[in-house]
């Protein structure tokens, strides 16, 4: 890491300068954090306990809540920390581990929803393949592709962050680093940066967005030739809360990332970041839960033996 001019901390300005709005916002995201971990650790636990879910779908279910675990603890804890004591700085390198955490997940996140449409499409379209298609093996196989082209990308967004200098100011008016802030407030040229932004968007929102709505044209043709009425309602089932969290996410994220700097509204920015960073991790669990009942299932009984072992 070179050395970056005098700037060894920046300052987050978080989601309200005014300190009467500070106690209200601590409240809010200490429940909206509580409730994620909550829900999200519930589905981990409940689908590893129980056997009958131990399917594809439902192995990709618990990668996804581990993102949304990942993603949302390194964000807001930090955020949290900053109000109760009334201290908004977050060091150098604090900065760069939140970036590259989150671009991580972020990344990982987009391929992972293409890949449980690739699920879902497989499961509707080819049901006499789908065991074959959707083995153990491929399953492990493409989770570790997708984790480690996650990281790869991130490492790159991350590396060319440590190569600018921030010289002119050290306040980032947002609730945690992320790359568009942080390019804004750069003394470096960061033409390479922007370009490689966007590259990474088009690649892998835009391509994701691209494989998972192609998932979904096959499903819905799929669909329609069924002849059944309580056929259609349950195809349609199967696919309509994960087409309801992909719709949510990748607007958010494309409308972030895909926009020139000069476009950059931060302010407006701060309030889409709430939406990909905090209430898809909070809506995921939720949605997945409350749509599913076999999920429904394994909850209530992990719930049930939880309170008989604290009983007895």
């Amino acid at each position: 890491m070179k050395n970056h001019s005098a700037i060894q901390e920046f300052i987050l300005v978080g989601l309200s300068s005014s300190p009467e709005y500070n106690m209200f916002i601590f409240g809010a995201f200490s429940s909206l954090y509580a409730a994620a971990l909550v829900g999200n650790i519930l589905i981990i636990l409940a689908i590893s306990l129980c056997s009958k879910l131990h399917t594809p779908m439902y192995f990709l279910l618990i990668n996804l809540s581990v993102i949304n675990v990942c993603s949302i603890s390194t964000t807001i804890p930090k955020m949290l920390q900053s109000i109760l004591a009334q201290r908004k700085t977050i060091p150098f390198s604090g900065c760069i581990v939140q970036v590259y955490l989150f671009t991580w997940a972020l990344g990982t996140e987009l391929l992972l929803l293409a890949f449980m449409a690739f699920d879902r499409y497989a499961a509707i379209c080819q049901p006499l393949h789908y065991a074959v298609i959707m083995r153990k093996d491929v399953c492990t196989g493409v989770m570790t592709a997708l984790w480690l082209f996650g990281a790869i990308n991130s490492s790159v967004h991350t590396g060319l962050v440590l190569q600018l200098d921030f010289c002119d100011s050290n306040i980032i008016n947002h609730f945690f680093c992320e790359l568009p802030p942080m390019l804004k407030i750069s003394c470096s040229d960061t033409s390479l940066n922007e370009i490689m932004v966007f590259a990474a968007s088009v690649i892998i929102a835009m391509g994701s967005c691209g494989l998972t709505l192609t998932s979904y044209w096959f499903i819905l043709r799929a669909i329609v030739k069924i002849r059944s009425t309580e056929g259609k309602k349950k195809a349609f089932s199967t696919c309509s809360s994960h087409l309801l969290v992909v719709t949510f996410y990748y607007s958010t994220i494309i409308y972030t990332f895909l926009r020139p700097a000069s476009a950059y509204s931060l302010e407006e920015d701060k309030v889409i970041a709430i939406l990909y960073s905090v209430v898809t991790p909070i809506l995921n669990p939720l949605i997945y839960s409350l749509r599913n009942t076999d999920v429904k299932e394994a909850l209530t009984k992990l719930i049930s033996k939880c309170w008989n072992f604290k009983n007895s």
